[in-house]
Protein backbone atom coordinates (compact mmCIF):
# COMPACT_ATOMS: atom_id res chain seq x y z
CA UNK A 1 0.00 0.00 0.00
CA UNK A 2 2.84 2.42 0.85
CA UNK A 3 4.50 1.72 -2.52
CA UNK A 4 1.22 2.42 -4.37
CA UNK A 5 0.81 5.73 -2.53
CA UNK A 6 4.43 6.65 -3.28
CA UNK A 7 3.89 5.94 -7.00
CA UNK A 8 0.71 8.04 -7.04
CA UNK A 9 2.55 10.90 -5.29
CA UNK A 10 5.46 10.71 -7.77
CA UNK A 11 3.03 10.61 -10.70
CA UNK A 12 1.26 13.69 -9.30
CA UNK A 13 4.56 15.56 -9.00
CA UNK A 14 5.54 14.57 -12.54
CA UNK A 15 2.24 15.78 -13.99
CA UNK A 16 2.51 19.07 -12.05
CA UNK A 17 6.06 19.55 -13.35
CA UNK A 18 4.90 19.05 -16.95
CA UNK A 19 2.05 21.59 -16.69
CA UNK A 20 2.43 24.33 -19.27
CA UNK A 21 2.00 27.93 -18.16
CA UNK A 22 1.27 30.80 -20.55
CA UNK A 23 0.80 34.48 -19.78
CA UNK A 24 -0.08 37.82 -21.31
CA UNK A 25 0.83 40.87 -19.25
CA UNK A 26 0.34 44.61 -19.49
CA UNK A 27 3.74 46.27 -19.12
CA UNK A 28 4.79 49.90 -18.80
CA UNK A 29 1.51 51.17 -17.35
CA UNK A 30 1.95 54.28 -15.20
CA UNK A 31 0.71 54.06 -11.61
CA UNK A 32 -0.81 57.53 -11.85
CA UNK A 33 -1.71 59.92 -14.71
CA UNK A 34 -3.65 63.16 -15.06
CA UNK A 35 -7.06 63.19 -16.73
CA UNK A 36 -6.77 63.88 -20.46
CA UNK A 37 -3.36 62.15 -20.64
CA UNK A 38 -2.19 59.88 -23.45
CA UNK A 39 -0.01 56.90 -22.53
CA UNK A 40 1.17 53.60 -24.01
CA UNK A 41 1.23 50.10 -22.54
CA UNK A 42 2.92 47.03 -24.04
CA UNK A 43 1.43 43.55 -24.13
CA UNK A 44 4.07 40.91 -23.29
CA UNK A 45 3.68 37.21 -24.13
CA UNK A 46 5.46 34.50 -22.15
CA UNK A 47 5.38 30.76 -21.42
CA UNK A 48 7.44 28.17 -19.59
CA UNK A 49 7.59 26.04 -22.77
CA UNK A 50 8.97 26.94 -26.20
CA UNK A 51 11.28 29.72 -27.31
CA UNK A 52 9.21 32.04 -29.56
CA UNK A 53 5.64 33.33 -29.93
CA UNK A 54 3.79 32.25 -33.07
CA UNK A 55 0.43 33.91 -32.60
CA UNK A 56 -2.79 34.24 -30.68
CA UNK A 57 -5.70 36.50 -29.87
CA UNK A 58 -6.89 38.56 -26.90
CA UNK A 59 -9.08 41.49 -25.89
CA UNK A 60 -8.58 44.37 -23.46
CA UNK A 61 -11.32 45.89 -21.32
CA UNK A 62 -11.78 48.51 -18.65
CA UNK A 63 -15.53 49.27 -18.91
CA UNK A 64 -14.57 52.83 -17.99
CA UNK A 65 -15.86 56.20 -19.16
CA UNK A 66 -12.41 57.60 -18.28
CA UNK A 67 -11.09 56.30 -21.64
CA UNK A 68 -11.91 58.31 -24.76
CA UNK A 69 -10.02 56.11 -27.27
CA UNK A 70 -7.58 53.23 -27.64
CA UNK A 71 -5.37 52.41 -30.64
CA UNK A 72 -3.39 49.18 -31.25
CA UNK A 73 0.05 48.86 -32.92
CA UNK A 74 1.40 45.36 -33.50
CA UNK A 75 5.08 44.50 -32.97
CA UNK A 76 7.23 44.44 -36.12
CA UNK A 77 7.64 40.64 -35.93
CA UNK A 78 3.89 40.00 -36.21
CA UNK A 79 3.12 39.79 -39.92
CA UNK A 80 -0.46 38.43 -39.82
CA UNK A 81 -2.71 40.79 -37.88
CA UNK A 82 -6.39 41.52 -37.46
CA UNK A 83 -7.40 44.46 -35.34
CA UNK A 84 -10.94 44.41 -33.91
CA UNK A 85 -10.71 48.11 -33.07
CA UNK A 86 -11.88 50.28 -30.22
CA UNK A 87 -15.33 49.16 -29.05
CA UNK A 88 -16.03 52.20 -26.84
CA UNK A 89 -16.50 52.27 -23.10
CA UNK A 90 -12.78 51.65 -22.49
CA UNK A 91 -12.89 48.28 -24.28
CA UNK A 92 -10.93 46.93 -27.25
CA UNK A 93 -12.20 44.09 -29.46
CA UNK A 94 -10.08 41.09 -30.42
CA UNK A 95 -6.50 41.60 -31.52
CA UNK A 96 -5.22 38.67 -33.60
CA UNK A 97 -1.46 38.44 -34.12
CA UNK A 98 0.96 35.95 -35.64
CA UNK A 99 3.74 34.91 -37.95
CA UNK A 100 4.26 32.03 -40.39
CA UNK A 101 6.88 29.53 -39.20
CA UNK A 102 7.11 25.99 -40.64
CA UNK A 103 9.54 23.85 -38.62
CA UNK A 104 12.03 21.99 -40.84
CA UNK A 105 11.16 23.95 -44.01
CA UNK A 106 13.85 26.58 -44.74
CA UNK A 107 13.61 29.57 -44.94
CA UNK A 108 10.24 29.40 -43.12
CA UNK A 109 11.70 27.57 -40.10
CA UNK A 110 13.22 30.65 -38.44
CA UNK A 111 10.95 32.82 -36.26
CA UNK A 112 11.22 36.59 -36.71
CA UNK A 113 13.56 38.54 -34.46
CA UNK A 114 11.69 40.10 -31.55
CA UNK A 115 9.22 37.19 -31.19
CA UNK A 116 11.20 35.55 -28.38
CA UNK A 117 9.17 34.69 -25.29
CA UNK A 118 9.03 37.64 -22.89
CA UNK A 119 8.90 40.14 -25.77
CA UNK A 120 6.17 42.56 -26.81
CA UNK A 121 3.26 41.46 -28.99
CA UNK A 122 2.37 45.09 -29.57
CA UNK A 123 1.15 48.17 -27.72
CA UNK A 124 -2.03 50.05 -26.91
CA UNK A 125 -2.06 53.86 -26.96
CA UNK A 126 -4.72 54.95 -24.49
CA UNK A 127 -6.24 58.44 -24.53
CA UNK A 128 -8.11 59.58 -21.43
CA UNK A 129 -10.95 62.05 -21.35
CA UNK A 130 -12.16 64.18 -18.45
CA UNK A 131 -12.77 62.54 -15.11
CA UNK A 132 -10.86 60.98 -12.26
CA UNK A 133 -10.82 57.62 -10.53
CA UNK A 134 -9.18 54.24 -10.91
CA UNK A 135 -8.74 52.75 -14.39
CA UNK A 136 -8.45 48.95 -14.33
CA UNK A 137 -7.13 47.44 -17.58
CA UNK A 138 -7.90 43.73 -18.02
CA UNK A 139 -6.85 41.30 -20.75
CA UNK A 140 -9.32 38.69 -21.97
CA UNK A 141 -8.75 35.24 -23.52
CA UNK A 142 -9.95 34.31 -27.00
CA UNK A 143 -10.75 30.97 -28.72
CA UNK A 144 -9.23 28.69 -29.87
CA UNK A 145 -6.19 29.92 -27.93
CA UNK A 146 -4.73 33.16 -26.58
CA UNK A 147 -1.03 32.38 -27.14
CA UNK A 148 0.76 29.79 -29.30
CA UNK A 149 4.49 29.18 -28.97
CA UNK A 150 7.19 27.27 -30.86
CA UNK A 151 10.33 25.58 -29.58
CA UNK A 152 12.92 26.18 -32.32
CA UNK A 153 15.13 23.36 -31.04
CA UNK A 154 12.50 20.59 -31.12
CA UNK A 155 9.93 22.09 -33.51
CA UNK A 156 7.21 21.48 -30.90
CA UNK A 157 4.14 23.71 -30.88
CA UNK A 158 2.18 24.48 -27.71
CA UNK A 159 -0.71 26.79 -27.00
CA UNK A 160 -2.57 28.18 -24.02
CA UNK A 161 -5.52 25.79 -24.50
CA UNK A 162 -3.14 22.99 -23.41
CA UNK A 163 -2.14 24.55 -20.10
CA UNK A 164 -2.73 27.32 -17.58
CA UNK A 165 -3.22 30.89 -18.84
CA UNK A 166 -2.53 33.94 -16.68
CA UNK A 167 -3.83 37.32 -17.85
CA UNK A 168 -2.15 40.12 -15.91
CA UNK A 169 -3.76 43.57 -15.98
CA UNK A 170 -2.93 46.99 -14.59
CA UNK A 171 -4.56 49.52 -12.28
CA UNK A 172 -3.96 53.23 -12.91
CA UNK A 173 -4.97 56.17 -10.71
CA UNK A 174 -6.36 59.02 -12.85
CA UNK A 175 -5.91 62.35 -11.05
CA UNK A 176 -7.31 65.84 -11.76
CA UNK A 177 -5.45 67.81 -14.41
CA UNK A 178 -3.79 70.96 -13.09
CA UNK A 179 -5.72 73.99 -14.30
CA UNK A 180 -4.10 76.48 -16.62
CA UNK A 181 -4.62 79.26 -14.09
CA UNK A 182 -2.77 77.32 -11.39
CA UNK A 183 0.14 76.82 -13.77
CA UNK A 184 0.21 80.51 -14.69
CA UNK A 185 0.13 81.47 -11.00
CA UNK A 186 2.99 79.09 -10.24
CA UNK A 187 4.97 80.52 -13.15
CA UNK A 188 4.42 84.05 -11.81
CA UNK A 189 5.69 83.03 -8.36
CA UNK A 190 8.83 81.50 -9.85
CA UNK A 191 9.48 84.56 -12.05
CA UNK A 192 8.96 86.90 -9.06
CA UNK A 193 11.47 84.99 -6.92
CA UNK A 194 14.12 85.15 -9.64
CA UNK A 195 13.91 88.99 -9.81
CA UNK A 196 14.73 89.41 -6.12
Amino acid sequence: MKNALALIAVAGIASAASAQNFSLSISGAPTSVAEGAVFTVDIIGNADVGTHMLGGSFTMSSNSALVSSIAWTNAAWSSFNTDGGYAGGGNYDAVIFGQLVIPGVPPFDVPAAGSELGSAIGSFQITLGAGTGVLDLNLGAEDPFTLQVLDVDSGALSDSSQGQLALNGASINVTPAPSAMALLGLGGLVAGRRRR
